[in-house]
């Protein structure tokens, strides 16, 4: 569980996916479409693939891809996402890091 909440936290938006899988796909594409940049893990092709499958499934996820992370935290798959969408739940966050000097855009599930 340790890997799966340690790369879920490692972005602001996370997904876990399959190769395969055109739910994954779309559902990255409706991310991306609202400015965000997603770190993406396709299990199948990952080394620990099937033990982050099985930790996704014991977090709730059925199926187990596509499972999404915001703001560190598990949102849900596929059907929790486009709720969001179709209810208007997602915002665009700016955060302006002084040390840095560069602005960030995050993508916000509003619950």
């Amino acid at each position: 569980m340790d890997m799966v909440m340690k790369f879920g936290a490692s972005s602001a938006v996370v997904i876990f996916t399959k190769s395969s899988c055109c739910i994954s796909h779309t559902i990255e594409t409706l991310i991306r479409s609202f400015g965000a940049n997603p770190i993406v893990y396709e299990l199948d092709t990952h080394p620990n693939g099937k033990q982050m499958e099985k930790t996704l499934i014991e977090l709730g996820c059925h199926p187990s891809v596509p499972a999404i992370f915001i703001g560190k935290e598990l949102v849900g798959g596929a059907n929790g996402i486009m709720s969001f969408n179709v209810r208007g739940n997602f915002a665009l966050s700016t955060v302006y890091n002084m040390h840095e000097e560069h602005v960030y855009v995050y993508l916000v599930a509003i619950l």
